[in-house]
């Protein structure tokens, strides 16, 4: 809510203002203070006091509440928000079953470092502890899945709690914290206090040290002396911003760049120099490099199992700079011979200007005319025109179609496929990567769009993946989202499936959905959203085009060959360079024959 009444003096100071207020509205106002202006959330008995504060500040015009049609709908909202903006994403959810529908958003937001504020209510102070009717323990269920948590005891509290939940949620390696209302404390009213953004800093909390002025030269020695050398970029640099600064480095000493699923969008993926992703389905001359190269410059990634492969064979020619602002991350899974902790942002631009005090002399054109036969001899999958639709053409043409789109992904075969084939501006790829999340995509699109309603925003589906969260249509329809649903329908849990194949004898235990699909164009016009069937190909850039062109939501469900595999494939256990799946016209480099 806006405070509107005269403040009340406090003692002698004549400085503070004070409000006689409820709970409810005192957390309003904090969170208006903070730049809220959109809440994604799902009202309910304990949390009632907190919505009606919210039905206030709606009225007086400074915040927007998008209702979705389930809990975790809301914190995968949140979630995209937070992600296309670089601001914190907020969401609500009531006592009980409303807290622990929002554990698994929670969690995606943690695994990949998003910055959200969470808010429950929670049963009445006298009735916590008593089992009583919707009274669950959500600060000990989400203790390992946040940064920080609070049950708030004391309306009084509100205002601190609020400034240091923004503070903790969005510094250093951002990520989720939750904060848990009791019904009483939104009800009670007290003397509130208002208290401005940064101006509370929480015991014990430190900001991120500045990078090491040492540890960068030594950083630089080594790049300098480096003939084959790799940038190995994840979701770091998307969070601080660092995209022009890695830009500079990866142009000026001539340094191929490759990049986790997290990290896409980091680096022009049209640009020569890059690689495009890494890993279990990377493309081929990305995991090449990684494991040719003679330095590996790790910048806000944490050399995650997909990425590394076989650990022990990742990248094992190479010395390793590790730029990273997470002290746990330095030496957990690979040995650093250089690390520069703080916030990669400032690292880099640090590197940049010692760089320019030096006579630089890019010593990498063998290297780089190595990695382009590569790409020649190895490239992505030119899928043919002709029998079903291929998944991969489907992502040619939204690629063609769509150049500049903000894209969403559910988790699976065509998550994969859309890594590899779509072309992503900075904050613009936004998908569950280190959590997996199926569920994701349509949710997050639709906080994406509710974030920036000028952007086109498409989200990328498995037939499978849509259905953990398909009630969200309702929302897209309710608040008019012009948001473009593509469902790449093979009519499977197309990775399941594709490891069954390839691990367990092609025994497909519980992995076909083709009995019980639902006629998704029917289901979309049952909520009031457009929606296409595209079976032909002759249809596929017309219907694409006809539909993106609507001025409002539209669901496109497009039948593809149902047993295509998503490749390149690193098998578990395998090197990178052990991949399968790759071009049959092409031959092994000779040094990666060896096991």
């Amino acid at each position: 809510m806006t405070l509107t009444s005269a403040p009340m003096a406090l003692g002698d100071s004549g400085h503070q203002e004070q409000y006689h207020i409820s709970g409810a509205d005192a957390l309003m106002d904090s969170l208006r203070r903070h730049g809220v202006d959109t809440i994604f959330g799902y009202p309910g008995g304990a949390i009632l006091p907190i919505y009606d504060a919210l039905y206030k500040a709606e009225e007086q015009g400074w915040l927007k509440h998008i209702l979705v049609r389930h809990e975790q709908g809301g914190a995968h909202a949140a979630d995209g928000y937070a992600r296309a903006t670089g601001r914190v994403g907020v969401c609500f959810g009531t006592s009980g079953p409303g807290a622990t529908n929002l554990v698994t958003g929670i969690a995606t937001a943690q695994m990949d470092s998003v910055p959200l504020v969470v808010v429950t209510g929670q049963v009445p102070r006298p009735a916590i502890g008593t089992d009583a009717f919707q009274e669950t323990d959500i600060f000990g269920i989400t203790l390992p899945i946040v940064k920080h948590s609070w049950v708030v005891r004391d309306p009084a509290h509100l205002a601190k709690i609020v400034a240091q939940a923004f503070l903790i949620a969005s510094s250093g390696r951002p990520g989720p914290v939750l904060i848990d209302i009791p019904k009483d404390v939104g009800q009670e009213m007290f003397d509130y206090i208002p208290i401005e953004p940064g101006s509370i800093i929480p015991s014990g909390f430190e900001l991120p040290q500045e990078p090491n002025d040492e540890s960068i030269s030594s950083a630089l020695d080594l790049i300098e002396r480096a003939q084959s050398p790799l940038l190995y970029v994840g979701g770091g640099v998307i969070s601080s911003g660092a995209h022009e600064l890695l830009s500079g480095i990866a142009n000026r000493y001539q340094i191929p760049v490759t990049t986790t699923l997290m990290g896409k969008g980091a680096f022009d993926e049209r640009d020569s120099l890059s690689l495009g992703m890494l890993g279990m389905h990377g493309t081929a001359y990305a995991n090449f490099a990684v494991t040719s190269c003679d330095l590996l410059i790790a910048i806000g990634a944490r050399f995650d199992d997909r990425v590394t492969g076989k650990l022990d064979t990742f990248a094992p020619r190479a010395k390793v700079i590790h730029f990273e602002i997470d002290p746990a991350e330095i030496n957990k899974n690979r040995t650093a011979d250089v690390s520069v902790l703080g916030d990669v942002g400032i690292s880099l631009a640090k590197l940049l200007d010692l760089s320019n005090q030096r006579d630089v002399k890019p010593k990498t054109s063998n290297w780089l005319t190595k990695i382009e036969s590569w790409k020649n001899n190895f490239p992505l999958m030119s899928p043919p025109k002709e029998g079903e639709i291929y998944p991969q053409e489907v992502l040619l043409e939204i690629r063609d179609i769509a150049q500049d789109a903000y894209v969403t992904t559910d988790v699976g075969q065509h998550q994969m496929w859309a890594a590899q084939y779509l072309l992503n501006g900075p904050r613009r790829w936004i998908s569950s990567a280190g959590l997996g999340t199926m569920g994701y995509g349509m949710p997050a699109a639709l906080g994406v769009k509710a974030a920036l309603p000028l952007e086109q925003v498409i989200c990328i589906a498995g037939d499978s993946s849509i259905l953990m969260n398909i009630q969200e249509l309702g929302t897209i329809a309710h608040y008019k989202l012009n948001v473009k649903i593509v469902i790449i329908n093979n009519r499977w849990q197309g990775m399941v499936r594709q490891w069954q194949e390839s691990f367990y004898e092609e025994r497909y235990s519980a992995s076909d959905m083709l009995n019980g699909e639902p006629d998704f164009v029917a289901l979309a016009n049952s909520f009031g959203v457009d929606g296409f069937l595209i079976t032909e190909r002759s249809d596929l850039r017309p219907a694409l085009q006809k539909a993106f062109a609507l001025n409002g939501p539209a669901l496109i469900n497009i039948n593809v060959r149902r047993d295509e595999n998503c490749y390149p494939m690193v098998p578990p256990g395998k090197s990178n360079a052990q991949m399968v799946g790759l071009p049959e016209s092409s031959e092994m480099p000779l040094e990666f024959n060896a096991e």
